[in-house]
């Protein structure tokens, strides 16, 4: 059976690093297999759905390198979910209920006070006929419970090893609000079944919701597919990212100029046992797949090691990855100036200290230095060894040798006291550019 993946974000709000992780393990995972991955949009949520949200996340996805063999919309399907909701109403595994929500929170409460797990009592389940008629004229609309069979639920996780749940501590899950509009749960089974999703991979989060999903799947006689669940996600601090998830989404990393690549390498290998490095090439990441990799302890996240690792993964990257992107510089330039720069705009600057107007800085100590430097700077044509012959020249003719003699020379031709090698960047400067700071 070819394995199917899915990958199902809600088009509320742009993706983020959470999201980010789940859909990057369902693509390796589809990759590794030769399976397919469907990006499916969950906006049964109609009222806060947007159009622009979707594109976003589209944006998004494409900007991670991954590609849907399908693309899915719930809010296309609502018939489906209507035909298959009242096949479960018929034979009696979806059941009214009446409650408020303000009566089932303190009847919550109650249970709570008591020590008792809060887990929905059925209470509707005994109502007569009358009485259910009879909140039907105060205007009531039901909303329906799906009810579990009360028997353990076992599945051997992909990520966590033998799961047992016993449905019987569970409060049967609302499927259908009042308005009659679809919670996640049921057309997330169904459009699973109709998909023929073969393994979900998603967050611990939903392991209990998993059990109730594998009765409602074999109700309505669909194949379950398999399960994953990883650990979730944590700031630096160990804390929850649930409240920073805004400063963390793809559009911002984008909008930071921080790269792809470097967002899929720390993303996908978080929390598990191979060690966190810059990839080049998702084939790298597909080859060293394997969720068996993915730890049970929670996974931490933290975006100045992004930072750092978009910083390897530049000074690693070819001239040919980056040209399309670059509108100005050459092969030289990139290999001179990329170990030296944390994003890709950061080569702007050295492009305008080789090429443009630099204006240097000369110390009144160092000015009969320059002066002689000035005197016995190499005519052209110059290449890498320039710079070594210069170097030997003014050291002889001045003396000065190490950083007292390289320092000064430095600050003369780039105004600053650090960055890449003269070597490379000396020819990229030119002898005329170079002359006119030295004086």
């Amino acid at each position: 059976m070819s394995t199917i993946v899915r990958f199902a974000p809600s088009p509320t709000g742009r993706l983020h690093i959470g999201n980010a992780r789940a859909a990057l393990l369902n693509w390796l995972f589809a990759l590794k297999s030769g399976g397919q991955f469907i990006l499916r949009y969950d906006d049964t949520d109609v009222a806060r759905s947007t159009q622009e949200f979707a594109d976003g996340i589209k944006a998004d996805v494409a900007w991670l390198g991954i590609k849907p063999a399908r693309v899915e919309w719930q809010s296309k399907r609502f018939a489906r979910y209507d035909e298959v909701a009242q096949s479960l109403r018929a034979a009696g595994h979806l059941y009214p209920c009446y409650e408020t929500a303000d009566e089932l929170d303190r009847r919550r409460k109650r249970q709570q006070a008591r020590g008792v797990p809060p887990v929905y009592d059925r209470a509707a389940l005994n109502l007569s006929a009358e009485e259910r008629a009879a909140f039907e004229a105060q205007g009531r609309k039901p909303h329906w419970r799906f009810k579990l069979a009360h028997k353990p639920v076992d599945w051997v996780d992909m990520i966590r090893g033998p799961v047992h749940i016993d449905t019987a501590t569970v409060s049967d899950p609302v499927l259908v609000r009042e308005d009659g509009t679809y919670l996640y749960t049921l057309p997330s089974v169904i459009d699973d079944i109709d998909f023929g999703i073969t393994h979900v991979i998603r967050g611990e989060d939903h392991v209990v919701n998993t059990a109730a999903q594998v009765e409602i799947c074999r109700a309505i006689g669909g194949a379950v597919p398999a399960y994953a669940h990883y650990s979730m996600l944590l700031g630096p601090d160990g804390k929850g990212l649930s409240k920073r998830l805004g400063s963390l989404s793809l559009q911002q990393f984008r909008e930071d100029g921080l790269e792809p690549m470097a967002v899929v390498s720390l993303t996908s290998l978080l929390g598990t046992s191979d060690n966190i490095h810059p990839c080049t090439d998702i084939r790298e990441l597909v080859d060293g797949f394997d969720l068996r990799k993915l730890g049970r302890a929670p996974a931490r996240f933290d975006e100045a090691e992004l930072k750092v690792l978009n910083a390897k993964l530049l000074h690693m990257t070819a001239w040919s990855a980056v040209a399309s992107r670059l509108p100005y510089g050459n092969e030289a330039f990139w290999l001179a100036v990329r170990g030296n720069i944390e994003k890709l705009d950061d080569a702007k600057q050295w492009h305008e200290i080789i090429s443009g107007n630099q204006v240097g800085i000369i110390l009144d100590d160092d000015k009969d230095f320059i002066s002689k430097a000035h005197d016995v700077l190499p005519v052209e044509p110059w290449d890498q060894r320039t710079w070594k012959t210069w170097t030997e020249a003014v050291k002889a003719a001045t003396g000065r040798k190490g950083k007292d003699l390289f320092m000064p020379l430095r600050r003369a031709l780039t105004g600053l006291d650090h960055g890449p090698e003269l070597a490379a960047l000396l020819p990229l400067i030119g002898r005329d550019r170079a002359l006119a700071r030295l004086a």
